[in-house]
């Protein structure tokens, strides 16, 4: 009998529990990105994870980029908020569901990784990271299966250490990503009580990305003392991966906060930051 991941954001919290209703606020969000056309081969995609009415419209702005695409597969990267893992998670459910339906697990390609870099499996976890990928993927691709990650030793706890299981698994997933797998990190940014200050240090985050360079990235991500963005192994490993299949430029579509989005911007309140990006070979 076939595992579901029963969907846990489906709460009218984080995205509505309606289908018809999700599908009403997915398109309008869809419907206020500007249509662009991108140059080169898109790898991956930077997108955030707060309830929708917060990041909603910064996600849309990355997976626009989907309109029209083919992929068939969709490697999930994104942070274990609840629970801390020995390594690399994946719940080991055949489907992911939400009100849009029922999303395939690639159970192949799980049994494949973790033979090779053994991965923790599990049977129960609430993590929102990944699942709040799937109603934007479910928007704008027909058909696909996903591999949903979660990574739980992020670099502002961790430090350098977090580098070796982000090489590891790049390295592992590398080889799987081609013309119809997209890989997608899943990060918000600064969690700080400043709105300013998530402005400022959103920016210095978002200039290394796009300059593509990893070694300041990892710097910044362990040396700043904060939390600067919960899904920094997500990015790091994203960025990594991409580039090992030949990625070489990375465009941010979109960058906003909590603050702009609720127009919130006093001193002491409390401001997360959300950033809309890709990652190309070009």
């Amino acid at each position: 009998m076939s595992i579901i991941r029963q969907p846990v954001c489906a709460d009218n919290r984080w995205y509505p529990r309606d289908a018809a209703h999700l599908r009403f606020v997915l398109d309008e969000l869809f419907a206020n990105v500007p249509a662009q056309t991108d140059a080169g081969e898109l790898l991956a995609l930077i997108a955030p994870h707060a309830g929708i009415q917060f990041s909603g419209q910064t996600a849309a702005y990355a997976y626009q980029r989907l309109a029209g695409a083919a992929f068939e597969r969709v490697i999930l990267l994104g942070p274990s908020h609840y629970q801390a893992f020995d390594a690399p998670a994946v719940n080991h459910a055949d489907f992911f569901e939400t009100p849009l339906g029922v999303v395939p697990v690639d159970t192949e390609l799980v049994r494949d990784l973790d033979a090779k870099l053994k991965l923790q499996l599990v049977s129960a976890e609430r993590e929102h990271s990944l699942e709040m990928q799937l109603p934007f993927l479910q928007r704008q691709l027909e058909k696909f299966s996903i591999l949903p990650v979660m990574l739980s030793h992020p670099f502002y706890l961790y430090g350098l250490g977090a580098q070796n299981e982000c090489e590891t698994l790049a390295h592992a997933l590398a080889p799987r990503l081609n013309q119809n797998t997209l890989l997608v990190a899943s990060s918000d940014l600064s969690h700080l009580h400043s709105y300013d200050a998530v402005t400022y240090f959103d920016q210095l985050l978002e200039n290394l990305v796009v300059e593509y360079n990893l070694g300041a990235l990892v710097d910044f991500m362990v040396n700043e003392g904060e939390p600067r963005a919960c899904g920094d192994t997500a990015i790091v490993t994203a960025l990594l991966t991409a580039r090992l299949r030949g990625a070489n430029a990375v465009r941010v579509f979109y960058r906003s906060n909590s603050g702009d989005v609720t127009g919130n911007r006093e001193a002491g309140q409390y401001t997360v930051g959300y950033m809309a990006a890709g990652i190309y070979k070009i």
